[in-house]
Parts: structure tokens; C-alpha cells; sequence
């Protein structure tokens, strides 16, 4: 079971290895996030390689993808799709719209209005859309992949926590070190490798992988350390608004995620502790003397990780 699930992620991200260099943290966030069934935010500023690497992720996989560029003029329709009145047939017909696609880019999606971001909501959450009050299963595997830049604020709109709670992870690219860059300009001297690159894993490889990662076992008293962790985020000073149940379980499938892509059936702490950052920084809600501060979450949540008491190795080997 879980060396299934190591192959197919071996597989995807020596892949994506041929067009993306280093970021080999955010590329394993995405492929767990991918694994887990979830959707994923990407925030970072331009030119950093995030279409990139989405476009890497989806042409090394056998799925349908479609990118959606927000602009404030975007409607709730051109995600979902229309019904428009065929004439030579006298009847009305649905015209899918591009969430009909296993992996779907929603490029800067703050710059949409708050109609249009709750367009995505059901989407995200239950994986259908509702068009003209009739319900449309979307394909599975079904993955969200966001992304916004953090330094423009003129024509954005912040995005509602009740579509943040939706990102099963939040994660960024950052600027690479000197001799990533050096490995950049030269692998990208002549052509771009991405138009080279083949699919590596089928749908249906992906959908075993998907349904296998819930098999992963964790312990109860690991259980109980995802939710010390969630609920020390509710009582923590200068926070207003802790990680929701949502948020506890996210944490847990993240987990399972980084147990799998390691080649274990059984999750580890170190495993909740990967996890912590990318599942549990975007569901905080701070004063708004924190909020200015880059990196005010990072920092609460290691205080967290660092005075929560982690479960004793004897305990969950015994249960492995």
C-alpha cells in the first residue's frame, strides 16, 4: 500500500525534477496535498516559477488541466460554466466550464471579486458545481491549485477565511539560492524542458494512490497530539481565531500524505510536524498588529510545535 503510493510520487517528482530546480519542499507539498484529495494555495510574487511548476505537475500526469486566469471582471459562470439556448435545436444546453478539469490553475485568484472567489467554494469543498439549481459531479481526481501575489494590493481582493479554511495546505516558492539560478539559466538556455515533459503516472494509478492513503495508520495518541496542537492555537495570545475541526483533520490527511510519499504505512510525529506549517499558518486569524508581520504565524506555530509534549517513540512503534 504504501510503497504504491512512494512510486507514484518517486515517479511525479523525479518528473518534475527535469523542469523545476531545488524547491524540493514545495514540490513534496504539492504532491502530498494532491494525494490527500486537497487543494493547495501558493503565494509568492512574480516570476518565481509557480505556473511552472503547476504546469509540470499536470503534464506529468495523465489528467485533463485548465488554467483560469481571475481578473475583477471574471463572473461566476466563467469557471462553472452556462446553459445557453441552442436555436437549431430549440433547446437549452450546458457549456462546461474549465473547474471540469482534474487539475485546475486558478491564477491569482485574489484578483477576483468575492462573488466570484465563493464560485469555487462547493467546487472545493464537495467537489460539484450547482448551475441554474442543477448539480454537476466534477472529475475525479479534482485538484485546485491557487495562486496570488502578496506584494500588490491595488485590484485584489483578500480572500474570506471561509475559502482559506478550503486550501488543505498553504505553502510558497521563494527566491532560489545562486546555484539554483545557475541551474535555471542553463536548463532553460535553450528550450524549455516542459515541452518535453510526459505523463509518468495513468489517472487510475493516481486514483488507487488517492484511495489508498486513508489505510495509513495513525496511533491515538497521535491522534491526540494533532489536537493539543489545533487546540493550543485557539487559546495562544494575539490570536483571535484558532484551526477549526476542518483544520485538525486537514493536519492528520497531511500527515498520512508525508508518512505515504516516505514509504511508511504508519504516520510518525516528524510526519505531524512537517505538516504543521503549511496546514495549520493559513487558518490562523491574528491581531492586527501580527498581521503586518511576514512571518507572525511561522513563528506561533514553532512555539506551539516546540511546548506541546510529542508522544513517546515506544507508543506508536508498538502500534506500527
Amino acid at each position: 500500500m504504501a510503497n504504491n503510493i512512494s512510486s507514484v510520487y518517486e515517479r511525479i517528482k523525479e518528473n518534475i525534477g527535469k523542469v523545476i530546480v531545488g524547491k524540493d519542499e514545495t514540490i513534496d507539498m504539492l504532491i502530498v496535498t494532491m494525494l490527500c484529495g486537497g487543494h493547495v494555495l501558493l503565494e509568492d510574487v512574480p516570476g518565481t516559477g509557480k505556473t511552472m511548476l503547476i504546469k509540470s505537475l499536470a503534464a506529468s500526469l495523465g489528467c485533463d488541466f485548465k488554467r483560469i486566469q481571475f481578473t475583477p471582471d471574471l463572473l461566476p459562470s466563467d469557471i462553472t460554466g452556462i446553459n445557453f439556448f441552442n436555436m437549431k435545436k430549440s433547446e437549452f444546453e450546458f457549456i462546461k466550464g474549465p473547474i471540469f478539469a482534474n487539475i485546475v490553475l486558478a491564477d491569482e485568484i485574489n484578483r477576483a471579486t468575492p462573488k466570484t472567489q465563493s464560485g469555487l467554494l462547493e467546487c472545493m469543498e464537495e467537489a460539484q458545481a450547482t448551475i441554474d439549481g442543477k448539480t454537476y459531479t466534477l472529475a475525479a481526481p479534482f485538484m485546485v491549485i491557487a495562486t496570488q501575489n502578496p506584494v500588490e494590493s491595488m485590484g485584489t481582493f483578500p480572500l474570506p477565511e471561509a475559502q482559506m479554511d478550503r486550501f488543505l495546505m498553504k505553502g510558497s516558492m521563494d527566491y532560489p539560492t545562486h546555484d539554483e539560478s545557475v541551474g535555471i539559466l542553463t536548463r532553460f538556455d535553450r528550450q524549455s524542458p516542459l515541452a518535453t515533459l510526459q505523463s509518468v503516472v495513468t489517472v487510475d494509478e493516481l486514483k488507487e494512490a488517492i484511495e489508498a492513503l486513508p489505510n495509513i495508520y495513525i496511533c491515538r495518541e497521535l491522534m491526540s497530539y494533532i489536537s493539543s496542537l489545533v487546540e493550543a492555537t485557539r487559546t495562544y495570545p494575539r490570536v483571535t481565531l484558532g484551526v477549526s475541526p476542518r483544520g485538525a483533520l486537514a493536519l492528520m490527511r497531511a500527515a498520512k500524505g508525508y508518512a505515504a510519499i516516505a514509504g511508511r504505512s504508519y504516520v510518525l510525529p516528524d510526519d505531524i510536524k512537517r505538516a504543521a506549517h503549511p496546514v495549520l499558518e493559513h487558518r490562523l486569524q491574528l491581531e492586527n498588529s501580527l498581521r503586518i508581520r511576514k512571518n507572525a504565524a511561522a513563528e506561533i506555530i514553532d512555539d506551539i510545535l516546540g511546548k506541546t509534549t510529542v508522544p513517546t517513540e515506544a507508543v506508536f512503534e508498538a502500534h506500527a
